[in-house]
């Protein structure tokens, strides 16, 4: 009777969970399907705004933790926001720790991406924060989680199932350490940081061939373990990227993308000398 309930709730919010078996993660699936895939970064506290990328058609919302003043109930919201929608949410926590990442599965986040993976310890203790025992280590509170997703054949499994775990690759150490970290299983994603990684490699910023090639050297490594690879990336740059490998993107901000659809209608009006710079992406 209870599943019937649920199944019953699912249907009027407008989100279809069927047998869990029959339901799929649509970035996973996409990924596995060896397409690609690509996300709007989130920075300010707004439903609105997530709602708005869902409904633009967005394969995920990446809701911005690490750099941003979002909090975990605006987060809340704006995973909310995406009911009814096929627009995963995901939450970049500030930091990779079994806590932050628990706390954001709870509130319905259907991807964890964990900044600074530099070891393989780190590694594993991302994929365990995102599966419950005997699979890993998070908490059994899914209350809220429920909610955004009510599963008729248990939460638990669906989340084990569908949960992504997202790791990001952005210190010298972890190109280093790379084949180890890749190694960890239960990594649904390895995403290169290109701005972190060229800090790390003592160049701000700047992509320099050794750069260049440490991100290459990742995406060997992943590709070897049949990984997804991610970065950020415009619109210029999508199709020389998926030639390289990649298929998990991280389009700009959505600040990014008013002061891009500002300048124009700015530079129309004559305003060319107060038009809008271009913000960088992480």
């Amino acid at each position: 009777m209870r599943s019937r309930l649920i199944l019953v709730a699912s249907l009027l919010s407008g989100t279809v969970l069927h047998a869990q078996s029959e339901w799929e993660n649509p970035v996973k699936k996409t990924l596995r399907e060896g397409k690609p895939v690509i996300g709007l970064t989130v920075t300010v506290p707004s439903a609105e705004v997530a709602l708005e990328a869902a409904r633009l058609g967005f394969d995920f919302v990446w809701i911005e933790m690490e750099h941003s003043a979002i909090t975990l109930e605006t987060a809340r919201n704006m995973v909310l926001a995406t009911q009814g929608t096929s627009t995963a949410p995901f939450i970049r926590v500030p930091v990779n720790e079994l806590w932050t990442a628990k706390r954001a599965l709870d509130v319905g986040a259907l991807g964890v991406i964990f900044p600074f993976t530099s070891t393989p310890e780190l590694a594993r203790q991302a994929v365990a924060a995102c599966k419950y025992p005997p699979l890993g280590l998070r908490g059994a509170g899914p209350g809220l989680a429920t909610l955004r997703w009510p599963a008729p054949g248990g939460y638990a499994d669906f989340a084990d199932k569908n949960a992504m775990v997202v790791i990001i690759i952005e210190q010298k150490q972890a190109v280093e350490n790379i084949d180890a970290i890749l190694a960890v299983p239960g990594i649904d994603v390895v995403f290169i940081g290109p701005f972190d990684l060229s800090h790390s490699y003592g160049f701000r910023g700047k992509q320099t061939p050794e750069v260049k090639e440490a991100m290459a050297k990742v995406v060997a490594a992943a590709k070897r373990r049949n990984i997804p690879v991610g970065r950020t990336a415009g619109a210029a740059d999508i199709g020389e990227y998926i030639k390289e490998g990649f298929r998990f993107f991280q389009a700009s901000s959505e600040l990014g993308m008013m002061a891009a659809g500002a300048r124009p209608v700015l530079e129309a009006a004559g305003k060319t000398g107060e038009a809008p710079k271009a913000r960088p992406m992480y």
